[in-house]
């Protein structure tokens, strides 16, 4: 039997005074027309119009399209480059948000700050200061350089800036985990003659892997969609001023030379 058979009043409605139900949020129609709309304009459309695209063209037309060495090359770099960093996160991700919640120390609240920094700092300013801190010319990279160890200008760079946009999502997934973590299981371990490396694999780790799964998961799908960091950053090309031009410092299998930079807008 259904609570409307029986006059329960459904959730998310409210029963007047004549026995009849009244919703609690007005304008319910309007918001869901309006919001589906706008998915539609931004969203659905697009993507549609992507599809319909596709069918336009012959089989061979398409396997050519997306068989070519340069597209090929984009498959390897983009989600090579995203799964490293998104592997690097999960583990530099545990130990920061391990600090933040185990640990005090001058400075926390600043270094709880700062790894938000990634989300409120446009992607393309990230660039920037990458380029600034890693060329050969750049703050760090002048010292590495001499070394032999060059972050510019080569697929390292890509990984350097997808692993910055992509280490916030990891330690505030995990960070709350570990909070709410009981301590008391731990002692217990302890207690029972678990060490440290025990009492870490078979009682902490199995309480936040699945947060580590979702922070590896979001950071992975934050790398592939990245595009400001990536292009503005000391990754696939720089400026020429003489000719005018994107020359391309990296290997050409892992990047696009473009006759013009693109235009922000």
């Amino acid at each position: 039997m259904s609570a409307a058979s029986i006059g329960v009043p459904l959730p998310g409605t409210a029963v007047t005074a004549r026995g009849g139900s009244k919703k609690v949020l007005p304008g319910f129609n309007l918001t869901l027309g309006y919001t589906i709309l706008y998915l539609s304009l931004i969203v659905l459309i697009p993507l549609s119009a992507l599809v319909f695209k596709t069918f336009t063209l012959s089989w061979d037309q398409f396997w050519a399209a997306i068989s070519s060495p340069r597209v090929l090359a984009s498959y390897r770099l983009t989600f090579g480059a995203s799964l490293i960093a998104a592997l690097v996160n999960v583990v530099f991700g545990l130990l920061v948000a391990w600090v933040l919640v185990r640990y005090s120390f001058p400075g926390k609240k600043l270094v709880d700050a700062l790894v938000d920094l990634p989300f409120a700092l446009p992607t393309a300013v990230a660039g920037i200061s990458l380029t600034a801190l890693l060329a050969g010319n750049g703050w760090i990279g002048q010292y590495l350089e001499p070394l032999g160890i060059k972050l510019a200008f080569n697929p390292n760079g890509v990984v350097i800036a997808l692993i910055f946009i992509g280490l916030p999502f990891v330690v505030r997934t995990v960070q709350p985990v570990l909070e709410d973590t009981e301590k008391e299981l731990e002692e217990a371990a302890m207690c029972l003659g678990a060490t440290r490396r025990q009492t870490f694999a078979r009682v902490i780790f199995p309480a936040i892997a699945p947060a580590l799964l979702t922070g590896f998961a979001m950071a992975f799908a934050r790398a592939i969609g990245e595009y400001g960091s990536v292009i503005l950053s000391p990754a696939t090309c720089r400026w020429s001023r003489r000719s005018r031009r994107w020359s391309s410092s990296a290997s050409s299998s892992n990047t696009i030379t473009p006759e013009r930079p693109p235009s922000p807008w």
